[in-house]
């Protein structure tokens, strides 16, 4: 009842309409800001408007809503074009460019706001501009902030492509054509208005907690940039209502309560976050330590050969790990059929279990051999590092690995490696639907190729790969006969060979 009562007000209903529109105004700019790494400039446009403020004040002999906007934004450009020139023409680091101009210019605020001040009849509290006075926002700072939010949504609409592309790869938006200095003074644009539209809700200090936070939070729980965008906007707008109303009712200032607000939305989603959740990433980590002992313990009985029955003590002394975990992994490893216990207690590994523990072996011994031979470590220095990637290498990965070293019989040690293959392996002879085979500059691979047209593929072939260090073809004949070319990217490329019909 109390909330519907204060409801009743016009200015509470101004309040927390303006509170919105900059909680969905900063989420979305923020998402830029945050993304690229444009924090302090944030932080410091918000103090450099000072002085911009001071100059409208004194122009127009007193608070103007046109001035001031005129004014902060000017003061906010002019900011933004110091901070660059300087990054870009002298020997000074990017953050200290920020802070000498905008500590400069904030100074040069505070100075003039404290010199107006001393005038009769002058009311310029700094401490409205510092933290915001919400409560005595007027229709007219609602239009500005409503016109302001129109413009900040519309450009991110009409120009999210040019946004999106000067963003993630600044370099490619450049080849495009695009302009990617203007890009960047018109952010700077929408950035000045932002604040602008800030200061009576949240102040210049704390402005850019409300372009940070909700962003951060919103990129804790996606990669998609729209749905960040939009994520932020709705966090935003989220802190800005509960803010306001734990102010009205804990009797403390609005800005700092919004703060805490956005502040605690993101300490909640860095805890339950389902990807980057520290909980979720601990859930993550616990599994995969799980995995790597499960491996551990299938390669080592493995090793040891399905006629010496292996212990359970025996396996925990050699990984040197407790009894409990191993017992525990052995369970979890029973249960996907990899494993087996016998009548005295030993471990028996079931087919399934006998064919992952080949995998695995054949995996270490391979890295191995790679190392070796492509960077040319000793023997004693390449163990540990296939012990560590034996873990992480997929099938496909290893059977190009397997291709490019020319299908290998032993190890640098002299151990023999297991010949197994996700997919039947050929160097040479005939061709046949998902054969590997390994091409080199001169196609000899294609040498059995005799038609002119699939030399002249071939060639094609190789150009189109050979920057890329792809060497992995897969050959299908049939109705449309083709070369899919799979990188260790996971990326295919198919090419139909007319040469090859029938």
């Amino acid at each position: 009842m109390e909330i519907l009562e204060f409801l009743q007000y016009p200015w509470i209903i101004r309040a927390l309409t303006a509170s919105v529109m900059v909680g969905i105004s900063c989420g979305i700019l923020g998402v830029f800001i945050v993304l690229r790494n444009m924090a302090l400039i944030g932080d410091a446009l918000s103090h450099a408007i000072l002085p911009g403020i001071v100059i409208a004040f004194m122009v127009f002999g007193g608070y103007h809503l046109s001035g001031f906007f005129a004014g902060a934004v000017i003061a906010g450009l002019v900011a933004a074009v110091a901070i660059t020139w300087i990054q870009q023409n002298l020997p000074t680091k990017n953050d200290a460019a920020i802070g000498i101009i905008f500590t400069v210019m904030f100074s040069l605020g505070v100075i003039g706001i404290s010199i107006l001040s001393r005038n009769e009849g002058v009311h310029l509290d700094l401490k409205d501009f510092l933290f915001g006075n919400i409560l005595a926002i007027s229709s007219e700072d609602l239009y500005l902030n409503y016109l302001i939010l129109i413009m900040v949504v519309g450009s991110i609409v009409f120009f999210y492509r040019f946004f999106f592309l000067s963003t993630f790869q600044e370099s490619y938006a450049r080849a495009l054509g695009f302009n990617t200095s203007a890009i960047h003074y018109y952010l700077m644009l929408l950035l000045s208005f932002t604040v602008v539209a800030s200061l009576q809700t949240v102040g210049v200090i704390l402005v850019v907690a409300m372009l940070i936070i909700p962003a951060s939070t919103a990129i804790l729980w996606s990669d998609q940039l729209k749905i960040v965008l939009g994520l932020s906007a709705f966090i935003g707008a989220l802190s800005a209502i509960s803010g306001l109303t734990a102010s009205i009712f804990l009797e403390i200032p609005p800005g700092p309560s919004m703060t805490i607000m956005a502040f605690i939305f993101f300490a909640f989603s860095a805890l339950v976050a389902p990807e980057k959740g520290y909980i979720s990433k601990m859930v993550k980590n616990r599994k995969y330590r799980q995995k790597i002992l499960r491996e551990d313990i299938l390669k080592y009985v493995f090793k040891q050969g399905r006629k010496e029955p292996t212990q359970l003590s025996t396996i925990a002394s050699v990984l040197e790990r407790t009894t409990a975990e191993i017992r525990s992994a052995l369970l979890g490893m029973r249960r996907k059929k990899l494993i087996d216990f016998g009548s005295n207690g030993q471990v028996l590994l079931t087919n399934e279990g006998y064919g992952s523990g080949m995998k695995l072996v054949r995996a270490h011994r391979l890295w191995e051999t790679w190392l070796a031979e492509k960077t040319g470590l000793q023997e004693d220095q390449i163990h540990q590092d296939a012990e560590f990637y034996e873990h992480l290498l997929d099938d496909n990965t290893i059977d190009q690995i397997d291709a490019s070293l020319g299908f290998p019989k032993k190890d640098p040690h002299g151990t023999p490696i297991p010949q197994i293959y996700s997919r039947e392996k050929r160097l040479t002879g005939e061709l046949k639907a998902g054969d590997l085979f390994v091409i080199d500059e001169n196609c000899h691979q294609l040498a059995k190729w005799e038609e002119e047209s699939s030399r002249k593929l071939c060639n094609k072939v190789f150009e189109l790969i050979q920057n890329t260090g792809d060497e992995l073809l897969f050959v299908e004949k049939g109705k449309k006969p083709k070369i899919s070319i799979r990188n260790f990217g996971g990326t295919e490329i198919t090419v139909l060979i007319p040469a090859l019909q029938g």
